[in-house]
């Protein structure tokens, strides 16, 4: 009996990982008027320049306790246990949509094992929690050891981004008019953060997009004197210009190579907007 992980399209892991550590994605929708797409089958481009050309921007679904059940269901007929961890329910439903599905696969299955964690973040700040869990379930571990693992990242990885625009977080209803009024106002670039319960708040503004990478190295370079550095990640949505030169400058400041750039999604990106670029890293300790 192994621990199987599932997760959902917004952690962004990589396809290439997810089919090394046997991961299952789970994933999200975005729908515009007159379409509807999975985010794990949209060509990020053509859905990024759609919203362009339209000028719409398309609500998210979270995936039904159906499609959690069929995946769960698969997994504990085989005999293992089952890992799901998910995008911040201070951020989607998905964590819920999924407990649900555990209550339904328990009464039909009621010696499984299913355990379903709330990741607190979204994007790499979640995939980093499930890789972690994956490792620790590839090399044998018990649920309650995998769990740690996961858990452990949870507790030491952070989450910084600076939108383009605040448009998109507005008119999604995920942050408050008033901040989303100041970043109108002379150019004026809000640092945001996942904050430990796993909403979107504001850390600082700033002047400008190179005041706002500068200061995503000072708060990185500020925890890693203090805590060390595991892991860094630098994310850009619909504008990989932006995700290279982010990581060129922290990287040249922090004497860090090749740090990976990973695209952002349609199911957080229409949230944030074309243009924006954050890091997620771990520390640590």
């Amino acid at each position: 009996m192994t621990v199987k992980l599932v997760t959902d399209s917004t952690s962004y892991i990589p396809e290439s990982v997810c089919e090394q550590y046997e991961i299952k994605i789970a994933s999200l929708g975005v729908c515009f008027p007159d379409e509807f797409f999975l985010e794990t089958e949209v060509d990020y481009n053509y859905f990024y320049e759609k919203i362009n050309r339209e000028g719409i921007i398309p609500t998210s679904s979270q995936p039904a306790p159906g499609l959690f059940y069929a995946m769960f269901e698969q997994i504990v007929k085989n005999g293992d246990e089952v890992l799901g961890i998910f995008i911040s329910s201070g951020i989607s439903g998905t964590c819920g949509s999924a407990a649900n599905a555990r209550e339904m696969i328990l009464e039909k299955y009621p010696e499984a094992r299913i355990e379903i964690m709330d990741s607190l973040n979204v994007c790499m700040g979640l995939g980093l929690q499930v890789l972690a869990a994956a490792e620790a379930a590839q090399a044998g571990k018990s649920m309650e050891q995998v769990l740690e693992a996961a858990c452990s990242v949870r507790d030491r990885v952070h989450f910084y981004f600076v939108p383009f625009t605040l448009d998109y977080l507005q008119k999604g209803g995920r942050i408050g008019g008033a901040a989303a009024l100041l970043g109108s106002v002379l150019s004026i670039k809000p640092v945001l953060y996942i904050s430990s319960e796993g909403r979107i708040d504001v850390f600082e503004k700033v002047r400008g997009i190179q005041a706002a990478v500068k200061h995503l190295y000072k708060i990185l370079k500020k925890d890693l004197d203090q805590y060390g550095l595991k892991q860094l990640v630098v994310h850009q949505v619909h504008d990989p210009a932006r995700g290279r030169e982010t990581a060129q400058e922290i990287g040249e400041n922090l004497s860090i190579n090749d740090i990976p750039v990973l695209a952002i999604g349609p199911v957080i990106g229409l949230h944030v907007g074309p243009g924006s670029f954050g890091i997620v890293y771990c520390t640590e300790k």
